[in-house]
């Protein structure tokens, strides 16, 4: 007598069970996308780019090889190319801050 009653309540847990994993599927499904595991640089600039600061920007390592800071800056230009949709202003720090990582900075401030 009791085999039948818990055959049928083992049958009601598992429903509830597949119900409750079918919800939360279509619930993890639906969520608004997040980023992965890239930050970028999200504050204001300095009035000197430092090479911390392009590190930043860039989103690499101030030690970085050439070659890595030239992928990154394609990643980052790409994104916010001003023929995109992207900011001039934007793009000229991102070109600035590749310069001062590759060392290619001129020093404007030399008096005659």
């Amino acid at each position: 007598m009791a085999t039948p009653f818990l055959a049928g309540l083992a049958v009601a847990a598992a429903a509830l069970a597949g119900r409750y994993g079918i919800q939360a599927w279509h619930a993890f499904k639906t969520r608004p996308p997040q980023a992965k595991l890239r930050r970028f640089y999200e504050g204001g600039f300095q009035p000197k780019m430092t090479r911390r600061e392009a590190a930043l920007i860039l989103g690499v390592r101030e030690n970085a090889p050439p070659d890595k800071v030239k992928e990154a800056h394609k990643k980052v230009m790409v994104a916010n190319h001003p023929d995109a949709g992207g900011s001039h202003y934007l793009a000229s720090k991102i070109n600035e801050a590749k310069d001062v990582m590759l060392g290619k900075t001129k020093d404007t401030g030399s008096a005659f």
